[in-house]
């Protein structure tokens, strides 16, 4: 057995495998409940939260000139007797709310 074969063998696959376990994590995204839970902590700071919601799946959303993938979600709050709706839209790679919108 020629041993020095062997270690550039073993080599060139753990240099394989670390390629892949990089790839692999940029590919991450955060999950939707782990972002819905983030936006209310967000919204509650300014009152009570009645309803909230969010779209399980990520979509392109883009930003010019940058594009994200986001998932979209709101949030409905009782303030004085009246409701008020919110549209949110987070990052799915890091969860940081991009944009907030009131729905009239």
């Amino acid at each position: 057995m020629n041993w020095k074969i062997f270690f550039i063998g073993v080599g060139a696959g753990l240099a394989g495998a670390y390629a892949v376990k990089e790839l692999a994590s940029q590919k991450e995204t955060v999950s939707a409940d782990k972002v819905l839970n983030h936006a209310k902590s967000v919204f509650k700071k300014s009152g009570p939260i009645s309803g909230s919601w969010i779209n399980m799946k990520a979509e392109l959303y883009t930003k010019p000139p940058l594009e994200y993938q986001v998932y979209k979600g709101g949030i409905s709050r009782n303030v004085d007797g009246q409701v008020e709706q919110y549209e949110f839209i987070a990052d799915a790679s890091t969860g940081a709310i991009l944009d907030t919108y009131p729905l009239s």
